[in-house]
């Protein structure tokens, strides 16, 4: 039985037997863990320990920030990847030409209007939704939104059970299925596990912007800002209020925190 969908989500399958069943006994042992923060994105399973260093770093997140992208499709030029390969050289993924089981944190999708035959190419990734289906379906809490509104996966409580991409109506995740090696420390990743755009927390949390924004403004068309779409004088807030933009499926109303505009 399949979802329909052009890429495995996890419909007919889970992980490996092995890889569940070990991960299934791990969640019902009933042992005593706690999150303790590595970085404000990166955490890992102690035993016997508090949880004070993991609720510090979400302390120091920003609540009433909410971050966001604003992409000009009219600037997303026709066969521009520059977004794509940024992404994928500052997390580690690998795109082997096998969309139905390659990761794909970010990828350019093109739309045509039926009626004048005009297309239009864009990227799409996480949207990073206030209100993300993926949290409210995510069985052990793996999937959760940041204080400062990024959705992210918690890779050491995933279970790969892909109901989270079953839920994202923008199949913006992705299940890994081979080993990995070579993985960046920023962006930890696990076989067996689901992964998608964290929007580069890492430089965000370092006051940088993501991978996709530097490269396109640097070498692409320069088609996308990134910023704090709360704080009304920041350059994407004035220019979000300013321009048309538009949510994809804002008929869900899960409000996306990426926006697009001359789509």
């Amino acid at each position: 039985m399949s979802c329909g969908t052009n890429r495995d989500c996890g419909c007919a399958t889970s992980a490996s037997p092995g890889v569940d069943a070990g991960r299934r006994a791990f969640l019902k042992s009933g042992a005593a863990f706690a999150t303790v923060a590595l970085t404000p994105t990166v955490t890992l399973m102690a035993f016997g320990a508090g949880d004070a260093a993991a609720q510090g770093a979400q302390e120091r997140l920003n609540p009433a920030a909410r971050w966001g992208l604003l992409i000009d499709v009219s600037k997303c030029g026709d066969g521009c990847n520059e977004c794509v390969t940024a992404c994928r050289k500052e997390n580690g993924w690998e795109d082997t030409g096998h969309p139905a089981t390659d990761a794909q944190w970010i990828r350019k999708v093109t739309l045509t209007d039926p009626k004048s035959g005009a297309s239009r190419e864009l990227p799409v990734m996480c949207q990073h939704c206030d209100e993300p289906p993926c949290v409210d379906v995510c069985p052990t809490g793996a999937s959760f939104k940041r204080a400062d509104g990024i959705v992210l996966v918690d890779k050491h409580r995933c279970i790969g059970c892909r109901y989270c991409m079953m839920a994202c109506p923008y199949k913006a995740r992705s299940f890994i299925h081979e080993a990995l090696i070579d993985q960046k420390p920023h962006a930890p990743r696990g076989k067996g596990t689901v992964e998608s755009c964290t929007l580069c927390v890492h430089r965000i949390d370092s006051g940088r912007n993501p991978a996709c924004v530097e490269s396109c403004n640097a070498t692409g068309g320069g088609a996308m800002m990134f910023g704090d779409l709360n704080d009304p004088e920041s350059a994407i807030a004035k220019r979000v209020a300013e321009l048309a933009s538009t949510q994809l499926r804002d008929d869900l109303g899960l409000d996306p925190g990426v926006h697009y505009v001359n789509l």
